[in-house]
């Protein structure tokens, strides 16, 4: 009679580890450049439209998300810098940037989301098409985008998790990449004195041909 056993096999055992970090590191790779890609693409569509009375006329105005904040560009592309830079280091630098990571996804959802109603930079634009320096813009509205770009900054926010928590199992940079590792030098072959071009030759390179 055959015994099933419920206790799991070491391989097993040892296999989970590594299917957990490549899991974790695809997702990572996919949240971190897609949501980056989508803060940059929301940071350039229009946040806001409102219009300013210039000549007792209605002047359309319009701003967009880099002229409300430049912080969701910016930290997109920092993240998009800690993203590669994780596999460049290792242990706690690995987790250093893994939390910067982290952070410029959280700074992208925060600031988007405080700006979606943010109206100064169309006053601003008021002021300018006026004259007048107090002069405010009316019919004021505002779109989607500032929420597209927290959602961006989310992804990139999942991102960062994922590396504080799985970022140990992921592979880093080779060696050979690394500053330091010189490639060990072959040993000059010795010089035939009968010959007088591998004399030279030696001569070039700042050898002794007799070898002393």
């Amino acid at each position: 009679m055959e015994y099933v056993t419920a206790v799991p096999h070491p391989r097993s055992e040892a296999a989970a580890p590594a299917r957990s970090g490549r899991r974790s590191l695809a997702v990572a790779l996919l949240c971190g450049a897609l949501g980056a890609a989508v803060a940059l693409l929301a940071s350039r569509q229009r946040w806001a439209e409102g219009t300013a009375t210039v000549a007792g006329g209605a002047f359309p105005l319009s701003a967009k998300g880099s002229d409300v904040t430049g912080v969701p560009a910016a930290l997109a592309i920092v993240g998009l810098a800690a993203l590669v830079a994780v596999f460049a280091v290792r242990k706690a630098g690995r987790l250093l940037v893994a939390a910067l990571l982290a952070l410029s996804g959280a700074g992208i959802v925060a600031t988007a989301l405080v700006s979606a109603s943010d109206g100064s930079s169309l006053d601003e634009q008021a002021a300018k098409v006026s004259g007048d320096t107090s002069a405010t813009v009316g019919a004021l509205s505002h779109t989607g985008w500032p929420y597209v770009a927290a959602v961006g900054g989310a992804l990139i926010l999942l991102a960062g998790l994922l590396a504080l928590r799985y970022g140990s199992l992921w592979p880093a940079m080779s060696g050979r990449y690394e500053r330091g590792t010189d490639r060990p030098r072959q040993k000059a072959r010795p010089v035939d004195p009968e010959r007088p071009e591998e004399i030279w030759k030696a001569l070039d390179r700042g050898e002794d041909p007799t070898g002393a």
